[in-house]
């Protein structure tokens, strides 16, 4: 992939893509694209210690800090939440620690329309998935 979620894709950018669709379907799709270009996670990083608490699927992400900065390798075994995964990274990837827990969360997410239509259990995994970004920036 050559675009670099939170670096080349902002949150504005992935606001504004969103904003072109009518329906929740096309959103929805669009979302599930955005989780099909992330890199595949290697098997070995695939370990306990990075598994997200709080989701019904299962996730994966893996820290990487380069000098101040944090990225972030993720992966799930559904497609839909390797897009939520996408529009998570595109708020917090190549951030520094300041950034990252200085960044409104909740106002993206309303901007995006997107906790409304996910399940509550859905909602539940994305909001531990910012917690475990936060909690590492913290560190």
């Amino acid at each position: 992939m050559s675009q670099v979620l939170g670096v080349d894709t902002t949150p504005e950018d992935i606001i504004e893509t969103l904003s072109f669709f009518d329906s929740w379907e096309e959103r929805y799709k669009y979302i599930i694209d955005l989780g099909k270009e992330l890199p595949k996670l290697d098997d070995e990083l695939r370990v306990e210690e990075y598994i997200v608490r709080g989701c019904q699927s299962q996730v994966w992400l893996v820290p990487n800090q380069q000098g101040e900065l944090y990225f972030f390798e993720v992966d799930s075994d559904a497609h839909i939440v390797k897009g939520l995964l996408a529009v998570v990274l595109a708020a917090f990837n190549g951030k520094n620690a300041e950034s990252i827990l200085s960044f409104d969360v909740d106002n993206y997410f309303n901007q995006l329309d997107l906790v409304r239509h996910l399940s509550p259990t859905r909602g539940n995994g994305l909001r531990a998935m910012v917690q475990r970004i936060r909690d590492i920036a913290q560190a």
